[in-house]
């Protein structure tokens, strides 16, 4: 298969457009990251996403509209709660997915056999353009190699999927860098599944109480089934193996334990003190400036062949610190040292 590198222009969107009606994929850009696009009412059409990334079929996926009034439209959910509502009026279009109660319009292949769906207005206007073109919601989980570090740019893109993917749109950085944060209101309390750009103080502000998930910090135990993407598999991995350096002493325990073979993913301040060879994450005290650098950092590690172990700097987890650590602990595969402990 031929991936055409489209550009954002109203021809080329057009182009996009009509290969997801004809039931194709598309890379499509987000403020988030990038997305690998499908008609969300066509099974067999998002049933190319999980081959063309190696996805397992039991992680769900998210439904895109351009618009709130879509979700009516297309009769995407079986009840709208009223929290749903608040949170789409005071955050969409933007990062934030809402789990609710599914219809019957939703095939299997996008709930993953739940009885719930995961709905987002993204705010990005190509992405926006292209659902209305496509006259669908699109289905659209990231747009990279399952596993790999999600992708932030079309070349990340076609990097990970060139002649798996019918087209790639080609619209620019992605503004946050970080999958979108994710909350249910299928459960008694709303809770947060996987945190993102729209922080948990925010969502509190906005509906009162909302919950924590365990998988949030932690591993999801095997026999779940992830009610969000993002939960159970281990994700946005470099090859080399990643291992979260937790305490004050960061930079004296890697300089202490590094060799030809290390590296050291870091707050920009560290740089200067470290003696491996070093990936910048962003400033200590910008938490979205290391959203929006983290997985291309990630990818700056798989093209340093040489490197065989990269110690990361633990994040704060206040406010968008939580999206980072989330990520980064899944690219570690939980794999944490705590010089506390030493």
């Amino acid at each position: 298969m031929n991936t055409l590198l489209l550009n954002d222009s109203k021809i080329e969107i057009e182009k996009a457009a009509q290969i997801i009606k004809n039931g194709g994929l598309v890379g499509m850009p987000t403020e988030t990251v990038y997305g690998l696009g499908a008609d969300a009412l066509n099974g067999c059409a998002v049933a190319k996403i999980f081959k063309a990334k190696g996805r397992p079929m039991d992680n769900p996926l998210i439904v895109h509209i351009s618009d709130i009034s879509e979700i009516d439209r297309y009769k995407l959910v079986s009840s709208f709660p009223e929290k749903a509502k608040i949170l789409a009026e005071r955050f969409w279009p933007g990062p934030l997915t809402i789990i609710m109660p599914k219809s019957d319009r939703i095939p299997v292949e996008v709930s993953a056999g739940l009885d719930t769906v995961a709905i987002r207005c993204p705010s990005h206007p190509v992405a926006r353009e292209l659902i209305k073109k496509a006259e669908t919601p699109i289905a659209a989980p990231s747009a990279n190699l399952s596993g790999s570090p999600s992708p932030t740019t079309a070349l990340h893109v076609m990097s990970d999927l060139s002649g798996r993917i019918d087209a790639v749109i080609d619209g620019g950085v992605c503004q946050v860098g970080l999958e979108s944060t994710v909350i249910t209101l299928a459960t008694e309390k709303p809770r947060l599944l996987r945190p993102g750009g729209i922080t948990l103080e925010q969502l509190q502000s906005a509906i009162g109480e909302v919950e924590v998930d365990d998988a949030v910090f932690h591993k999801l135990n095997e026999n779940c089934k992830p009610s969000s993407p993002g939960m159970k598999y281990k994700h946005y991995s470099p090859k080399a193996d990643v291992i979260i350096v937790k305490g004050n002493s960061y930079i004296d325990y890697v300089n202490k334990n590094a060799d030809d073979k290390t590296a050291a993913l870091c707050y920009t301040e560290d740089i200067p003190k470290l003696t491996v060879k070093t990936f910048d994450m962003g400033s200590k005290g910008d938490m979205s400036q290391q959203a929006h650098m983290l997985f291309e950092a990630l990818r700056q590690i798989d093209k340093s062949t040489e490197i065989k172990t990269v110690y990361a700097r633990c994040p704060d987890t206040d406010g968008v610190g939580m999206a980072v650590y989330n990520r980064l602990i899944r690219a570690a595969g939980f794999e944490v040292i705590s010089l506390e402990d030493i």
